[in-house]
């Protein structure tokens, strides 16, 4: 599920490229989502700035990254689907939610939260990146998920205080590096880079919550999306 195209007004693209990656290594047959809706706002990314009476439509633009293949949120569906992902991006946080205005008492676009509720209900897993958790946080009461750790620690979190808002909706918080960064079999680097809600069937990783090499994201991500199709049962 994308939230537009750019990290500070929609998807992080390059999560997005290494979910789709992951998933195609695992074998898994991928359709994309995205609410059509009208973006928050555009972001000049040259300039770190919105760009002023400039309008973007969510679905639109998350076509970029689908390379055309996208369809609207409205005709997701549970029956027709073993898990759903969302990269992260400040998108999750500005067109999927209202997370980035509004913190701890935002709200969670309809369509993204029927269909969290719906994987939820019919226990199929679901899989977040980044600020995306946020959305699970929210909708799922109880729900344990990362976005890393819950201080800066001299710049290398700069959106540790995420983890303090995660609590506050009513989800629990685990503290999680981004991936590993010296050789491990592959339990111990989902158990490091990867929360595993069980119960809920909620994988979650910090990726671009952590100021690192792009590499250590990739791989984080990998962990993620390896335990979302172990989850499948398939």
């Amino acid at each position: 599920v994308l939230s537009g195209c750019g990290v500070y007004d929609g998807t992080e693209i390059h999560e997005a490229s290494a979910i789709l990656v992951h998933l195609s290594r695992g074998g898994a047959e991928v359709q994309m989502y995205a609410p059509d809706v009208p973006q928050m706002h555009v972001i000049d990314h040259s300039k770190g700035q919105p760009a002023e009476a400039e309008s973007r439509n969510v679905l639109v633009e998350s076509a970029r990254i689908a390379r055309g293949k996208i369809t609207s949120l409205a005709k997701l569906t549970t029956t027709d689907h073993d898990a759903v992902i969302f990269p992260g991006g400040f998108g999750a946080a500005k067109n999927l939610s209202t997370f980035a205005v509004d913190g701890k008492d935002c709200k969670v676009n309809s369509e993204v939260e029927r269909v969290l509720k719906d994987f939820h209900k019919a226990g199929k897993p679901i899989g977040l990146c980044c600020i995306s958790p946020v959305l699970a946080a929210k909708v799922l009461s109880g729900a344990e998920v990362t976005v890393g750790h819950e201080e800066e620690e001299g710049g290398k979190w700069p959106y540790a205080g995420t983890a303090g808002a995660i609590k506050e909706l009513g989800g629990k918080h685990c503290v999680k590096e981004v991936t590993i960064s010296f050789p491990m079999n592959f339990h111990a680097e989902r158990q490091l880079s990867t929360h595993v809600d069980a119960k809920n069937k909620v994988v979650t990783t910090p990726a671009f919550m952590c100021e690192t090499e792009l590499h250590n994201i990739f791989d984080g991500i990998g962990a993620m999306v390896k335990n979302v199709l172990k989850l499948t049962g398939k």
